[in-house]
């Protein structure tokens, strides 16, 4: 699953790094929504796992 997380921190970076340069207000947003995709997905597998199964 690391390399999921290490695939998806990379596309973070370089998403940051075009939101940086971008001119357009429309890339802006659409660069914007792909970032919170990425921080749900990160915050979703950085969510401890269920513990003795109910």
């Amino acid at each position: 699953m690391s390399t999921v997380i290490e695939n998806l921190l990379l596309r973070k970076q370089k998403l940051v790094e075009q939101l940086q340069t971008e001119q357009s207000l429309e890339e802006r947003d659409k660069i914007e929504h792909q970032l919170e995709q990425i921080n749900t997905a990160l915050d979703f597998l950085d969510r401890p796992g269920p513990q003795g199964g109910r």
